[in-house]
C-alpha cells in the first residue's frame, strides 16, 4: 500500500465486476473496462488489481498441468490500472505476454485469455486495490517535473498518474518516455497525442523505437533506438530537483535461477539499464521510484 495508514476502508477487498468492452489497443494488448455496479470504487492513480485465475473455467486444465510441472498453485496475477480515479469505470490494460522457448520457462496463462476472449458482458471477481507506485499527497512540495520512463505495457499505471495529475490540475509538469519495438506497437499513443494538445505547457512525450524501419516516423518527438543516457541528460535537465516513475520489464526470478546454473550474469532488462542510466547522470535513488513486471 502507500504511505497512508491501511484502514478497514482501504484495505484490499474482492469485487465482483461486469466487463462493459474490450478494446484491442496494438495487436497483442487489450484494455477491459469494468463496471463495479453503484459502488464507486477508491483506488490511487498507479494502483493495481488482482484476478485469480482458476474462476475461469476455460482454463482449468491448463492451470492444472501448469501447477503439476511447477509443483504449486498458480497465483493471481497483477494488472496496473488504465484508469484514473475519476473516469466512470476501472479499466485495466493487459499485455498478451510471449512464450519464447529458453528464454521464458512457461507459457502464459491469463493474459492471452484476457486479450483475446469473448469477454464482454462477463463477470468476474477482482481483488483491489493495491501498490505503492502512486504519487505522494505532498507532490506539489516536492518538485515541478515528473520524469514517465515506460517500456511497453509499462505505459500504464503512469497513464493512469499522468491523467489524474492533469485532471487534479497539480503544478507539476510531466515529460513522457515511451519506448517500444515499433510505431504500432505504442500504448495510448492518440490518448497522449490528446492530452498534449490540450495540456501543451504540463506535458510533452516522446517515444523510443528500437524496430522501426519507417524511416518517416523519426523526429523531434520520436527517436530511434533504446532509452540511452543522452536522451535522458537532454530531457532531465533538473536532475536534482526532479522525480522519475520507471516502469518496465526487469530481471525475472527466472532470469536469477538461469544465472546461477549457468554460472553468468543475468541480462539487464530495460529496468537495470534504465536505473543504470540514471544514476551515470546524476539522479539519486531517492528521487527515482520504479515498478518493474516480468
Amino acid at each position: 500500500m502507500s504511505a497512508a495508514v491501511t484502514t478497514a476502508r482501504n484495505r484490499p477487498r474482492e469485487y465482483e465486476v461486469t466487463v462493459t468492452e474490450v478494446r484491442l489497443e496494438t495487436h497483442d494488448t487489450a484494455t477491459l473496462y469494468l463496471d463495479f455496479g453503484q459502488e464507486r470504487p477508491e483506488y490511487k492513480a498507479g494502483q493495481f488489481l488482482n484476478l485469480d485465475p482458476h474462476q475461469f473455467p476455460a482454463l482449468g486444465r491448463f492451470a492444472a498441468y501448469l501447477q503439476e510441472h511447477k509443483a504449486r498453485k498458480e497465483p493471481a496475477r497483477s494488472y496496473s490500472l488504465a484508469s484514473a480515479p475519476h473516469e466512470p469505470l476501472v479499466a485495466i490494460t493487459v499485455k498478451d505476454e510471449d512464450y519464447i522457448p529458453g528464454f521464458t520457462r512457461y507459457p502464459p496463462l491469463l493474459s492471452p485469455y484476457l486479450v483475446h476472449a469473448p469477454l464482454t458482458g462477463s463477470r468476474m471477481k477482482v481483488l483491489g486495490f493495491m501498490g505503492p507506485y502512486v504519487l505522494p499527497d505532498d507532490i506539489e512540495e516536492r518538485t515541478d517535473h515528473l520524469v514517465h520512463v515506460v517500456a511497453g505495457s509499462g505505459a500504464v499505471p503512469n497513464f493512469s498518474i499522468i491523467k489524474d495529475a492533469l485532471h487534479r490540475a497539480l503544478k507539476p509538469r510531466h515529460t513522457v518516455i515511451c519506448s517500444n519495438k515499433t510505431w504500432g506497437d505504442i500504448l495510448y499513443r492518440e490518448a497522449f497525442e490528446a492530452l498534449e494538445r490540450s495540456h501543451p505547457d504540463k506535458l510533452r512525450v516522446v517515444h523510443t523505437l528500437t524496430r522501426e524501419t519507417d524511416e518517416s516516423r523519426f523526429g523531434a518527438a520520436v527517436r530511434k533506438g533504446r532509452v540511452a543516457e543522452a536522451l535522458l541528460e537532454e530531457l532531465i535537465p533538473d536532475r536534482a530537483t526532479c522525480l522519475v516513475y520507471v516502469c518496465g520489464p526487469a530481471i525475472t526470478p527466472w532470469d536469477r535461477r538461469k544465472a546461477l546454473e549457468t554460472r553468468t550474469p543475468a541480462t539487464p532488462r530495460f529496468m537495470e539499464t534504465v536505473l543504470g542510466h540514471l544514476h551515470t547522470i546524476g539522479l539519486e535513488d531517492k528521487r527515482i521510484k520504479r515498478e518493474s513486471y516480468g
